[in-house]
Order: C-alpha cells, then structure tokens, then sequence
C-alpha cells in the first residue's frame, strides 16, 4: 500500500500565500465592480462597510483603516454626497461627531453583495463549528498581519 507523502511545511506555507493572493485579488475585484455600480471608490465602498454595523467617529474609521484624518474627511464627504452616509452630533458627547450608514446603503448596496454572500455561505458550509472557529482564528491573525505590513508601508519600511 503506497502512502502520498505529505507536503513539507515550506510548500504548504507557499501554497497557502498563493491561495490567499488569489482570495484577495477576488474581493478586490468584487469591491471595484460593486462600487463602480454605486458611483463611488472602492476605497469610499472599504470605509462605507465599516458604518453598516453601527456609527462610528471619523478617527476610529482612520484607525480601522489606516488612511490619514484628512484622507477619511474626504471618504465621508463624498459618501454624504452619494447618500450613503451622514454626520450627526454625538448626544452623549456633544464635541464628537459620529458617521452612520444610511438606509440607501441597505437598499442599494446590501443586494450587490448578496451573490458574494450566497457563494461565501455555500463555500463553508461544509465546515465543522471547531473547523469554523480555527478559520477565524487565521483570518483574525491574516488580518492582523495585514494591518502590521500596512503600517510598516506607511513608515518607509520594507524588507529591501
């Protein structure tokens, strides 16, 4: 009886980086198709999913996605524009201003994601709750390294 010897750690490591390039160049290519048909940037569509599970303040939408106060000043000027978002007053602290999502995003943009979600649903459902829980767990860690390389970009660093 023959054995299929397993992949060592260096091929499963490289196959798992082409896997996610592929991943990620997917989303980005969803994200462009779905913002072009809302008029907006996909970096305007980024910072937009950001405001669908509450509001936020302009400086924690900066921190979540690393762009500058100024650069997020703009994001939020032009989704007010396309009507997908508006500032309010915070009640509680009357010096903050808080972001929230509009109801045109739920009506506009929520059914451009639905095939994405769909397909996404369909692709784990296959998965065991622990199988679920360790995904998360590398995503979380995915995204983490992400935001740590995207930090060291934005310092000048490379591994040049």
């Amino acid at each position: 009886m023959s054995t299929v010897p397993r992949p060592a750690r260096a091929e499963l490591i490289a196959s798992l980086n082409a896997a996610m390039r592929e991943v990620s160049g997917q989303g980005v290519l969803f994200s462009n198709a779905v913002a072009a048909r809302l008029g907006v940037n996909s970096t305007d569509l980024e910072c937009l999913g950001y405001l669908v599970d509450g509001p936020v303040t302009a400086g924690r939408l900066a921190e979540a996605t690393g762009l500058t106060s100024g650069a997020i000043t703009g994001v939020i000027d032009r989704l007010e524009r396309a009507g997908f978002a508006r500032r309010e007053r915070d009640t509680a602290d009357r010096r903050r201003v808080l972001v929230h999502a509009t109801a045109l995003v739920m009506k506009r943009a929520a059914p451009l994601f639905a095939p994405m979600a769909a397909a996404t649903e369909a692709a784990i459902e296959p998965y065991r709750d622990d199988q679920l829980e360790l995904l998360l767990d590398f995503l979380a860690r995915a995204r983490d390294a992400g935001r740590a390389a995207l930090a060291a970009l934005g310092e000048g660093r490379s591994e040049d």
